[in-house]
């Protein structure tokens, strides 16, 4: 449930246009709904700013169409990360408004927030065009997220120039964040251009001794421009998670005595 729903439902209580019992029966899922094969967390959204977003691989498309259509029941959206045509198949049986993202692999439900076309924006930049698949599993998600978005692909370093000449798009951002394999030089590259936070996220993109993305993956971790954090290999849903929180979240200063 959002924040958002749980306060109207408990407004409506007070004002007497809910009773009650409908008011508990509407919650009688939190935190959670025992599906036998899940335990759906309808409460995320109440505890940390995001709601349960489905991990499709290694799911049957069933699995995955019973469990976004179980979460649907209680948020405006809901996304299938590493999702399959199959699976997306199975999904608009169940639901139909749903769609399908097959660059980022992505099955959405559900209407995003529109920011404002003047709204601070994400920047998404990968190293070359064998990563964008990952980066794209980031972009989307910040855009379904609510965030506008700007991507910039195929800028890393064996041609700086490219991403030189792109340095306004960079300048203004919010955030960006860096995709790349190979060695992953190009989130600190961006981080010592930039005066914003910096999402690494390596890929497993990359020749023998790359080792399936540690190479990168080190390599980010070694930044020595300040101001980076890096994400697991190939996950952009986390980079585009851990890049809403941080422009989202707001500390409320503790009371002065």
């Amino acid at each position: 449930m959002q924040p958002h729903r749980l306060r109207d439902l408990l407004s409506a209580v007070r004002d007497g246009d809910v009773d009650v019992d409908d008011a508990l029966a509407r919650l009688r899922d939190l935190p959670f709904e025992d599906t036998g094969d899940a335990r759906l967390d309808h409460h995320r959204a109440l505890r940390t700013g995001l709601p349960e977003v489905v991990f499709g691989q290694g799911k049957t498309p069933e699995q995955i169409a019973d469990i976004m259509g179980r979460l649907a029941a209680h948020s405006p959206v809901v996304l299938t990360t590493r999702a399959t045509p199959d699976a997306y198949a199975a999904v608009r049986e169940q639901l139909p408004a749903a769609v399908y993202d097959p660059r980022a692999r992505i099955i959405a439900l559900g209407a995003p927030p529109l920011p404002a076309p003047d709204a601070p924006y994400i920047v998404v930049a990968t190293g070359g065009t064998s990563d964008i698949p990952v980066a794209e599993e980031a972009a989307v998600t910040a855009e379904w997220l609510g965030h506008r978005v700007e991507r910039l692909y195929d800028v890393g370093v064996a041609g700086v120039h490219r991403l030189l000449a792109q340095r306004h798009v960079l300048f203004d951002a919010a955030l960006v964040i860096v995709v790349a394999g190979m060695e992953g030089a190009l989130a600190s590259v961006v981080g010592g251009l930039v005066a914003c936070p910096v999402v690494a996220v390596p890929t497993s993109v990359g020749y023998g001794a790359h080792f399936g993305g540690l190479a990168p993956l080190l390599s980010m971790l070694n930044s020595c421009a300040p101001g980076v954090a890096v994400v697991n290999i190939d996950n952009g849903f986390g980079a585009a998670a851990f890049a809403h929180l941080v422009l989202t979240h707001r500390v409320t200063p503790a009371p002065r005595a």
